[in-house]
Parts: structure tokens; sequence; C-alpha cells
């Protein structure tokens, strides 16, 4: 296979775009049925070749396969080419994304039928899965920013795919400026890198990393900063809002105005992930500074309980999985702040099944219910779509960290990684981590028991007309139980510090990796041990006092919402941060707007340039005029007088 990897690398990253083109260009020649069979096969092409190399690396464990296949560009001394980093982490990520955007597009088969914008929706995802794919396989900054921005792209166009709906349009266009926020910060880190490092390549830039990382920056406001530090800042604003943490987290919701398929691609496993994937890729700049860890570390875990508390008030089914996603991001952003990359990697994993299963199964509840979304319109469907809740609890029970579930190992192991830690601020982390485990069970029940469980709160003839879905929707479900259940164990089992062998660099003295592997020698021995641990018990509790609160008592919220009405306000505005960004700088650009064109267009140019030049042109016409009086003795007189006037000027002259 080590001879061929190359064309079977670029076969797996371009099989995907192939697919997106002939779906989009020739999607009306090719028809549904056509459009499923090239986009579909195409990522089983995709997906098999990645689990085929990623076998080979898992066997073989070959060093790492980094190769320039094409010069982009040659500016003096520095050269920009398009090439692969192929190694452990690589193909990690390689086999999750192909194969949830495989399932995503058997999925949509039957969740899209009947679509106008069919074929061009199949165009998208699989756009979106030839982005991801070369923002994960890139061996430099030039392709990762590629990728970067083409997941951008595509999500913008996926967001905004029922453009019809102004919400739509609303949410992709705010999607896609928070993103360019971040990407400007990206940007700005990747000129850093090239100024400094001289290159763009990442062995060379990680190689040359250890010398620089004293190298300190002047001309920074009034003193200096260290370099290294200013690039992995800038470079993670990147992350900041390309994974959604606070503060430019608010496009993410809106994305839920997008097919449910889109929010399972979007929010599991691809784009969603890629600031976390960035900032495990570029371990050996992170780890040699502790000011850019430990800002990862506070900015993910206020991300995964801020954002938790909101997902306690959201009454559409699609949004409380979206606030899940904002705050499970926040969980494996504090593992790479506290160097445990490949923890924050496992969760990332975990995530990504149990996450795609949850919007599935959502997905498969909104079709059951004729595309109603609010929490609040359902109740008793238990009974009626008895396979898509068993789906939606086995993600559940996983979402909450519920042994023996996925998401037991890799949330409890994030737990006490933080806790182990002793990058500045990891106490506060600690415990807005330990916190998030009871609010994510608390609002993950609440959706599971208002939607399935109680008496339904629908008219009588919607509940009579609700069954299951499709089998091209469950059979994903069924899919997407299975690793749900079983891969939190799985990858426990394996050597979690030496996984990804030296894709992933931790400095001797980050020694989290080995202090956890230390406490914690087998899954079953970890299993037994945090069983009764705080995070554990915390999640039985919320789920819990999710019982109490929406089954056995549920007049209690509204009454807490009332005698809280303070509380409740700012859960519900969103801690107003969407108001403030609105007001200030939609507002800010809207009054910049109206001052340019009362003052710049009216004044300056209509006023000023255009029409004063017409007036000043119109005015002298006027004046001359009236020289033109059609007498012959105002003529005569005014040449004898230029006549006398040219002479005087002659006679001077002499």
């Amino acid at each position: 296979m080590a001879q061929n990897l190359t064309t079977l690398l670029l076969i797996i990253m371009l099989a995907p775009c192939l697919g997106a083109l002939l779906s989009g260009l020739l999607g009306k020649y090719l028809g549904v049925i056509g459009t499923n069979i090239v986009t579909i096969l195409l990522m089983i092409v995709s997906m098999g070749l990645s689990i085929a190399v990623f076998c080979y690396f898992w066997q073989s464990n070959p060093p790492a396969y980094n190769i320039n296949f094409y010069q982009f560009a040659v500016i003096d001394h520095l050269q920009f080419n398009i090439g692969f980093l192929v190694d452990r982490l690589t193909v990690f990520m390689m086999v999750i994304v192909t194969f949830v955007s495989f399932l995503v597009h058997v999925y949509s088969v039957g969740y899209m039928q009947g679509d106008s914008g069919y074929t061009r929706f199949f165009s998208y995802i699989s756009g979106f899965t030839f982005a991801m794919l070369a923002l994960v396989m890139s061996n430099n900054f030039l392709l990762l920013f590629f990728g970067w921005e083409g997941v951008g792209l595509f999500s913008y166009l996926l967001i905004g795919f029922w453009f019809e709906r102004e919400s739509a349009n609303y949410a992709s266009l705010k999607a896609f400026i928070a993103n360019r926020v971040g990407d400007l910060g990206f940007l700005l880190g990747i000129a850093v890198v090239l100024t400094y490092f001289g290159s763009i390549d990442y062995q060379t830039v990680f190689a040359a990393t250890p010398g620089l990382a004293n190298v300190m920056m002047s001309n920074i406001g009034s003193g200096t900063m260290n370099m290294l530090t200013l690039a992995c800042l800038l470079l993670f604003v990147g992350a900041i809002g390309k994974s959604a943490q606070v503060p430019l987290h608010i496009w993410l919701e809106g994305s839920m105005e997008g097919p449910t398929p889109i929010s399972a691609l979007i929010h599991a496993a691809t784009m969603v992930t890629a600031g976390v994937f960035m900032v495990a890729r570029l371990s050996p700049m992170f780890e040699y500074s502790d000011v850019a860890l430990s800002t990862v570390m506070i900015i993910g875990a206020l991300t995964c309980f801020l954002m938790g508390l909101l997902g306690i008030v959201q009454n559409d089914i699609k949004r409380v999985i979206a606030y899940s996603t904002l705050s499970q991001l926040g969980y494996m952003m504090a593992a790479q702040g506290v160097s445990a990359y490949p923890v924050g990697m496992f969760h990332l994993m975990t995530h990504a099944s149990f996450k795609a299963l949850l919007f599935l199964a959502a997905g498969s509840v909104i079709v059951a219910m004729h595309h109603e979304q609010d929490i609040r319109k359902m109740g008793g469907l238990v009974k009626k779509l008895p396979l898509t809740y068993l789906c939606m609890l086995i993600g559940a029970l996983a979402l909450s960290g519920i042994p023996p579930f996925s998401g037991f190992f890799s949330k409890d192991l994030i737990i006490e990684a933080v806790q182990l830690s002793t990058i500045p601020g990891h106490q506060l982390a600690y415990f807005l981590v330990l916190g998030g485990t009871l609010v994510t069970a608390l609002y993950t029940f609440r959706m599971l028991f208002l939607v399935f469980h109680g008496k339904p709160r629908m008219d009588a003839e919607t509940f009579a007309h609700v069954k299951e879905s499709h089998w091209t929707i469950l059979l994903p479900l069924v899919v997407l139980a299975i690793p749900t259940v079983i891969s939190g164990m799985w990858f426990f089992g394996s050597d979690l510090n030496g996984f990804f062998g030296s894709s992933i660099f931790i400095l001797p003295t980050h020694p989290v990796m080995q202090l956890l592997q230390a406490d914690n020698p087998d899954s079953m021995q970890f299993l037994m041990s945090k069983i009764f641990d705080l995070p554990c018990l915390l999640g039985i509790f919320g789920i819990l006092l999710a019982y109490l609160l929406y089954v056995l008592m549920p007049q209690i919220p509204a009454v807490i919402a009332r005698r809280c009405s303070w509380l409740y306000q700012i859960l519900v505005k969103k801690y107003f941060i969407d108001g403030t960004y609105d007001l200030i700088f939609g507002g800010g650009a809207r009054v910049i707007g109206m001052i340019c064109y009362r003052i710049v267009d009216t004044f300056v140019i209509d006023r000023g340039i255009v029409g004063g030049l017409a007036h000043f042109v119109s005015g002298v016409g006027r004046q001359l005029r009236k020289l033109q009086t059609g007498f012959l003795y105002h003529y005569t007189l005014a040449m004898v007088v230029g006549f006398v006037i040219i002479l005087g000027f002659i006679w001077l002259g002499a």
C-alpha cells in the first residue's frame, strides 16, 4: 500500500469533489436516482479507502507520510505547495468524516425526498466533505486554509439551502460573517508564522518551533509579546469561529435553518470540529505557550457551561441539540488546553457518533410530526416511534455521560484531565466542566421526556398519523447507535497515550496524559472506579431532576420561570450577546451607512461633485449666453474693444 498511498489519498479526497461536480452540473440529466447512485457510490469509495488507510497505519505503524505533489507558487525563496501529511491523527479524522458523511448521504435520500433542490443538496454535501478532507489531510497552512474556507463556504450554502425563507438567508449570512471574523485572526496567525518561520509547511515549522519559542515581537502596543504566543492565539481565533466557541458561537444556532441532515453533518464530526483538530495538529506549537493553552482551556470551559445552560430554555428540538454541540465542543477545547489532546480527540470521535445519532433521530421525529419542531407540541410518541425513541435514548445517555455508553469514558477523562492539570486557571475550568455534566443531563432528558413521554400535546388527527420514518432514515440511526454504545470502551482499551503516536506532541512539563494513564490502566477498572464519582452522579441527578420537572410535576418549570424571571430572561435572550452584537455592529454599520448616505453620497457626491459641477457649468452658460444679444452694434463694440486691447499688449511689448 505504501507505494500507491499518494494515489489512494488523491482518490479519497477527490471522489466527493467529483460527486459534487457531477450532481451539481449534471443533476438535471442524472435525475434523483442517478444523483443518489453517483454521490453515494463515490462516498463509499472515499470511506472504504479511508478505512483501508486507517487499518494500514494501525497495523503497520509507519512513519508519517509527508508528500508535496503540486507546486502552487514560488515567491522569492518561499515555496507554496499542495501536499498531504498522513499520520494516525489524519487517518483517524478521515474515517470519522467519511463515515458520518456517508450516513448523512443515505439519510438524505429519504429526508429530502420530493424537495425541488434535491440534486443541488447532494452537490453541496459532497462538496462539503471534499473541503473537510482537504483540511484534515493538508501538510501545510495553505491547503489547511483552503479547506478551512471551503467548509465555511459550503456551510453558508447549506444553511441557506431553503433560500426562499428570510430566516434561512439571515442565518446563513450570520454564519458567514461570524466565520469571517474568526478567519481574519486565522489568516493573521498564518502571516505571523510565515514571517518568523519563513515557511508554511507543518514539519518545517514544527522543527523550528523550539528554537523560536522565546522570540519576542516589539512594537506590540507599548511593549513586547512572545511571537509564538501571538501566532497561537491568532490561530485559535480561527478555531473560536469555526468551532463556535464563546464569543463567536452566535452562528451555530442559526444553522438549524438548514435541512436536518446538514445539522448532523456540520455539528457532528466535520466543520465544528475543525478547530479542535487544528489545535491538536498544531500541538508542537501550542505546547510551547502556556498562555495560549490557558486561553484555549478557559474559553472551552466557559463555552461548555454557559452554552449548556441555554439548552435548558430551548423549545426547538434541533436547537436543544445545537446548544449541546456548543457545550461538547467546549469539553473538547478544554481538553486541548490542558495538553490532553488524545482525550479531546477521543471525545471528538464519541461525540461524532452520538451527536449525529441525536440529530438524525430528531429528523425522524420531525418527519413523523409533519415538520413540527416545537417540543411543547409533542409528547407521548414512545409507542408511535419505538425505534427512533430507542436510538435517541442511546444518544441521550451517551451525551449525558452515563456508563457504559461512549460519552461516559471520554467526558470523564476530560474532567479528570482538567482537574490534574497545572495550567493557570485550571481550577475554574474544572468547576465549569463539572457543572456542565449536570446541565447536559438536564437539558438532554428534558427534550427526551417532552418529546416521547407524557400525554400527547398535539391534535388527535396529527397524533393518529404519526408513524416511523422511511428505512433510509432509520438505517443510519441503527448504524450510529452501535459505535455510540461500544466506541468508548474500544478506544479506551487501546493505549490512549500512544494511540496517535508522534502525530501529537506533548512536552514532559505537561504530564496530564501520563497521570491519566497511570490512574486508569484499563476500561473496566475505569468504569468501576468512576461510576460513583461526582461527574457520573451529577449526570444521573440531572436525569432524575428532568424526570421530576417534566414528567411528574410539569407545572414546576413555569413557576420557576416566573419566580426567577430575571434569570430566565437572561437565558432566553442568550446572555444578550446576540442583541449586543446587533446593536453595536449591526446598528453601528447602519448608522455609518446612513452617515455615508446623508453626508458623503447625498451632500458631497450628489450635491457637491455631480450636482455642483452641473450647476457650475449651467451658471457659466447662463452668463456667457448674455453676450449673445443679437444686436450688431454690441458685436461691433466688442470687436473694437478687443482690437484696442490687442494693440495695447503689442505696444507694451514693444
